[in-house]
């Protein structure tokens, strides 16, 4: 008896406390939308490398039953995959098609010519 009068008065407690915060503030908004957008990019990224993974296993497969001699149906065509490219959160203007967002290595600094003693 003493346990369930503890659970309710706890869970009378929990719910007050919940119902008096405050709602979240546009910041906190834009960066639950923002970590929502880099999961499901993250989401693709794994989509995409499965289906490379699959591709792979899929010609490796086919090359050995073509070594052996053996006859391999061939599997229905699926559409290629589309890689997703890197997180560009919403915030950024995007580049234009055919341009890439940012270098993808700066440019290292010229070596210095060694020095004649």
């Amino acid at each position: 008896m003493r346990k369930l009068l503890i659970a309710v008065l706890s869970s009378v407690l929990a719910a007050s406390a919940v119902a008096k915060l405050p709602p979240p503030s546009d910041e906190a908004k834009a960066k639950a939308a923002e970590a929502a957008a880099k999961s499901a990019h993250g989401g693709k990224v794994e989509a995409y490398l499965l289906c490379r993974s699959m591709e792979k296993v899929a010609a490796r497969y086919q090359a050995d039953a073509a070594k052996a001699g053996k006859s391999v149906n061939k599997a229905t065509d699926t559409p290629a995959c589309a890689d997703p490219g890197p997180f560009v959160p919403a915030g950024t203007a995007a580049a234009p098609a055919g341009t890439p967002a940012a270098p993808a290595k700066a440019a290292a600094p010229a070596a210095a010519p060694a020095k004649k003693t």
